[in-house]
């Protein structure tokens, strides 16, 4: 079953249920209507890695949208947060599984291998393979800092 698929059939389920989760609804419907723009604008059917994408992407804006409150307007804005985070969790169901951070370190040093890399100067050619790698599955700065560290240590 596609992810869009797995939305469509979601947004079923969750407007057949009265009692449930309205923001299930609400969130369901939003990453529906991001992947029907995504495809007028590109005037095709995305691709599951589009769409996967399209899925992180409106992850990320969640976690910016956390990150830019500033600490002193947390508590005010506390609500807003958490309101947030549960959107967040829903999307995460339709994410791949996280990769723990042995199995992250497993691949970045494959990639490192099989790239040749020798120095940080190489960064941007093991990001190139290691990317597609994990999208969806680890957080682009993680990935970004981890190559670091390791480059930084094969200098030595």
């Amino acid at each position: 079953m596609t992810l869009k698929d797995r939305l469509l059939a979601d947004m079923k389920s969750a407007m057949k249920d009265k009692e449930g989760s309205r923001l299930k609804l609400s969130v369901v419907r939003m990453a529906r209507a991001s992947i029907q723009n995504a495809e007028i604008e590109k005037k095709r059917p995305l691709s599951e890695e589009e769409t996967l994408d399209l899925l992180v992407r409106e992850m990320k804006l969640r976690q910016d949208a956390i990150d830019s409150v500033p600490q002193a307007e947390k508590e005010r804005r506390q609500s807003f947060l958490d309101l947030q985070k549960e959107e967040m969790e829903i999307l995460k169901a339709y994410l791949p599984a996280p990769l723990s951070p042995e199995e992250l370190d497993s691949v970045v040093a494959d990639a490192i291998a099989e790239v040749g890399a020798v120095s940080p100067t190489d960064m941007g050619r093991v990001m190139s393979v290691l990317m597609p790698r994990v999208k969806g599955k680890a957080d682009g700065k993680s990935v970004n800092r981890l190559v670091k560290e390791k480059l930084s240590g094969l200098e030595e």
